[in-house]
């Protein structure tokens, strides 16, 4: 069988500008063309394409993807043992998250002001202040740590909605960004890597862009960072670290 690129597109949930982003970067080439040059796709296409999207669920970056896939020595069953053991890894982490959202749903629903720990279990182990206390122990950002304390210390419950509400926003617009197959250097990319930049300056401490380029190393270094945006959509650690790294290299 041969499947034109909007068939596979459809079938698999994907827009026919990823497809062509993959074909483009080698990581899924169609196993044909029509004599006038159209992507025509085969069974075995299909078969990398769901590998693919298994891992990138997972959170793989592309070319580790590409590596994995590619590997001569790889075992099928090998792909699928190892996708088993890190999904059912995170559908206990995601368990846990959903406990604690239902807490914070129903503490908005009845105006109650939640305590520091039941913040703490809205977060999970991720805490946005711990950015700034991460830079204090790391790069002995001291000024960064006592802005953050200051500021979050006269917020009130409304300001923590606010702030939660614009991450949110900004959440949802990268991931639609990345789940389009715009890659992390793209202006696009960038520019969303500019505004959580802003977020951070305006609600808890002064980012300029090199502490900035620190923050996304430990966002892929350190898993308790790592867990927060990959709760938000797989990937996203990695695709934002690279955006921020590009945005700074490009403001420089």
């Amino acid at each position: 069988m041969a499947y034109t690129v909007g068939q596979v597109a459809r079938a698999a949930g994907v827009t026919v500008r990823t497809l062509h982003h993959y074909d483009e970067i080698g990581l899924l080439s169609p196993g044909g063309r029509t004599p006038a040059g159209y992507r025509r796709y085969d069974d075995a296409d299909l078969e990398r394409l769901q590998l693919i999207r298994y891992y990138r669920e997972l959170g793989f970056p592309l070319d580790e993807i590409a590596a994995i896939l590619d590997d001569p020595a790889a075992d099928p069953a090998a792909h699928l043992r190892r996708q088993h053991e890190l999904l059912t890894g995170r559908i206990g982490k995601l368990r846990e998250m959903v406990a604690a959202i239902e807490l914070a749903m129903e503490a908005r629903k009845m105006n109650i002001q939640l305590t520091p720990e039941e913040r703490f279990q809205v977060f999970g182990d991720f805490e946005p202040e711990d950015h700034a206390e991460e830079a204090e122990q790391r790069w002995g950002d001291t000024e960064a740590y006592r802005q953050s304390a200051e500021r979050t210390a006269r917020y009130s419950k409304e300001d923590w909605l606010r702030n939660k509400a614009e991450n949110e926003d900004w959440g949802r617009r990268m991931v639609a960004l990345m789940t389009s197959g715009v890659a992390a250097d793209s202006a696009e990319a960038m520019a969303l890597a500019e505004e959580h930049r802003q977020l951070i300056t305006r609600w808890f401490y002064d980012c300029p862009y090199e502490l900035h380029v620190c923050l996304a190393d430990m966002y892929v270094a350190d898993e308790r960072f790592t867990a927060y945006f990959e709760a938000i959509h797989p990937g996203m650690a990695a695709y934002l670290a690279e955006a921020i790294h590009a945005n700074a290299i490009s403001r420089a």
